[in-house]
C-alpha cells in the first residue's frame, strides 16, 4: 500500500517537461524586462545624437507603453483564436523586428515608429504569457511558475543595465537596443519546442490533442483525467463581461478596484526610476560611467527585493506588505527630494542619497510590484475575470505612458526636489486607499471573496 502511494506521489510530481516548458515561456518577461532596462541607457546617447529636446525624448520612452497598451487588447483576441503557442510566436517575430529596426533607427521618426512596433509585441506577449503559464503549470508549483515570470521581467531589466554598461564606454546606442534581437531570436525558435495549451485545445473540442499535452505535463493518467474535468467544467462558465459590467453594481466595484491598484502601481514611480535612472544619478552629480553602474546595481537591487515578496506573500498577507512598501517608498522619495532641494555636494551625501533611492526600490519590489498582479486576480468573479483583468491591464499600460511621458517635463517645470516629493506624496495617499479600499486575500479561496463581493460587502472586508 505505501509503495502504491509513494508511486503515485512520485508521479504527480512536476515532470521535467512542464518544469521546461514553463521557464521558457517565462523568457518572455525575460524580453519585456530588456526592453524596459535597454532604454535607459541609450537616452542620453540618441538626446545627443539627433540633437532632440527631452519632451521628444519623451515620446521615444513612452511610445512603447503606448504600443503595449494596443498589444495587449490584440493579445486577448490573438490567445482566445490563434491559441497561446501560435500569439508567442506571433509577439516574439514582432519583437525581433521592431528590435532591429530601433538598432537600425536612422532619424526620431523611425526610432518611435521602432518603439511603438516594440510596445506591442511586449503587449502581446506579456498578456499570453502568464496566461500560458498558469495553464500549462501544475497546479502545486502554479503560483511559483507565474511569480517565476515577474522575476524574469527583474532579471531582464538588470541584463539590459549591464548590456548598457558594457556599450555606454563607446556611446553606441544603436547596439544598446538592437542587441535585444538576439535573445527575441532565441525565444522564437524556442516557442517551436512548446505544446499548445491544453485549455485552449478543450476549448477548440481538441480533446484527444488535449489528452495528449496533459499526458506529456503530468505523466499520471489519474491526474490527466481530474484535470480534463476541471478544465471542461471552468469552460462551461460562460464569460459574460461586458454585460455583467452594464447590470451588476458589485462588479463596477471589483473592476474598479482593479483599475484604480493599477494606477496606484504606476504611480508610485518605479518606472520613473526605471526609464530614466541614468538621469537621475547625473542629477545626484555622477559622471556617465558611475550613472551606469549605480543603473545597474538599481537593477540588481530590484532582482533580489523580488525575492521578499516571493517570500512573504502568503505569510504575512498583502495588506502588511503593502503598508511596510508602501511607507518605504514614501521615506525613500521623500529623502531623495530632500537632498536634492539642500544640495548634493559631497562624497557622502551621494551615496546617502543612492541609498534612498535604492530604498525606495526595495519597497517597490517586495510589495506594489507584485502584489497588484495578484490582488487584480484575485478581486475579479470568475464569470467576469477575463473582462476584469483585461481593463486593468490596458489600464496599467496607459498609466504607464502617462508617466514615462511626463517625468522629464516635471524636472524641468516643477523642479527636481519637487517631483521627487510629488511621488512621495502619492505613495502616502496610497496607504490610505490600502486601508479604505484593499481587501486581505491570503488563505481564503477565491469562491469564497466573490461570494462575498456580490453581497455587497465593502471591498476591504470581502476577504474576511
Amino acid at each position: 500500500m505505501n509503495d502504491t502511494v509513494e508511486a503515485v506521489a512520485i508521479e504527480a510530481r512536476p515532470k521535467a517537461a512542464a518544469v521546461y516548458i514553463g521557464l521558457l515561456a517565462a523568457l518572455a518577461g525575460l524580453m519585456f524586462g530588456l526592453d524596459i532596462g535597454v532604454i535607459s541607457g541609450a537616452e542620453q546617447f540618441i538626446k545627443a545624437d539627433f540633437g532632440i529636446s527631452d519632451v521628444v525624448l519623451e515620446h521615444i520612452v513612452s511610445w512603447m507603453m503606448l504600443g503595449a497598451a494596443v498589444g495587449a487588447l490584440a493579445g486577448g483576441w490573438m490567445a482566445r483564436s490563434l491559441g497561446r503557442k501560435r500569439s508567442l510566436l506571433v509577439g516574439s517575430a514582432i519583437f525581433v523586428a521592431a528590435s532591429i529596426l530601433c538598432g537600425v533607427s536612422w532619424s526620431v521618426g523611425s526610432l518611435l515608429v521602432g518603439r511603438l512596433i516594440l510596445g506591442v509585441s511586449i503587449g502581446m506577449l506579456s498578456f499570453t504569457s502568464p496566461i500560458y503559464l498558469a495553464e500549462i503549470a501544475p497546479e502545486n508549483i502554479r503560483g511559483s511558475m507565474v511569480s517565476f515570470y515577474q522575476l524574469m521581467i527583474t532579471i531582464g531589466i538588470f541584463v539590459a543595465y549591464l548590456s548598457d554598461l558594457a556599450f555606454s564606454y563607446s556611446g553606441n546606442w544603436h547596439w544598446m537596443l538592437g542587441i535585444i534581437a538576439i535573445p527575441g531570436v532565441l525565444f522564437f525558435l524556442g516557442v517551436f519546442t512548446l505544446p499548445d495549451s491544453p485549455r485552449w485545445l478543450m476549448m477548440r473540442g481538441r480533446t484527444e490533442e488535449a489528452t495528449r499535452v496533459l499526458t506529456r505535463l503530468r505523466g499520471n493518467p489519474q491526474i490527466v483525467a481530474q484535470e480534463e474535468q476541471e478544465i471542461a467544467a471552468q469552460l462551461r462558465i460562460p464569460q459574460h463581461g461586458w454585460r455583467m459590467f452594464l447590470q451588476n453594481s458589485n462588479f463596477r466595484r471589483s473592476v474598479g478596484l482593479g483599475i484604480l491598484l493599477q494606477i496606484v502601481q504606476q504611480f508610485t514611480g518605479m518606472n520613473v526610476v526605471m526609464y530614466y535612472a541614468p538621469i537621475i544619478f547625473k542629477d545626484m552629480g555622477y559622471q556617465k560611467e558611475a550613472q551606469m553602474v549605480f543603473t545597474a546595481i538599481v537593477g540588481l537591487t530590484n532582482v533580489l527585493a523580488t525575492f521578499i515578496a516571493i517570500w512573504l506573500v502568503d505569510k504575512l498577507g498583502r495588506k502588511p506588505i503593502l503598508y511596510i512598501g508602501f511607507s518605504v517608498m514614501a521615506i525613500g522619495m521623500a529623502f531623495v527630494g530632500i537632498m536634492m532641494h539642500l544640495g548634493i555636494d559631497t562624497r557622502v551625501e551621494q551615496l546617502f542619497t543612492v541609498a534612498m533611492l535604492l530604498i525606495f526600490i526595495i519597497g517597490f519590489a517586495m510589495s506594489a510590484g507584485p502584489l497588484i498582479w495578484i490582488l487584480c486576480s484575485e478581486v475579479q468573479p470568475i464569470n467576469g475575470r477575463d473582462f476584469g483583468i483585461a481593463l486593468s491591464t490596458l489600464t496599467n499600460w496607459i498609466a504607464n505612458f502617462v508617466v514615462g511621458a511626463t517625468f522629464l517635463t516635471l524636472l524641468n517645470s516643477f523642479g527636481h526636489a519637487q517631483t521627487f516629493w510629488l511621488y512621495a506624496g502619492f505613495n502616502a495617499v496610497f496607504l490610505l486607499i490600502t486601508a479604505m479600499l484593499v481587501p486581505e486575500t491570503k488563505n481564503v479561496t477565491l469562491e469564497f471573496i466573490e461570494r462575498n463581493l456580490m453581497a455587497g460587502k465593502p471591498l476591504r472586508k470581502i476577504g474576511q
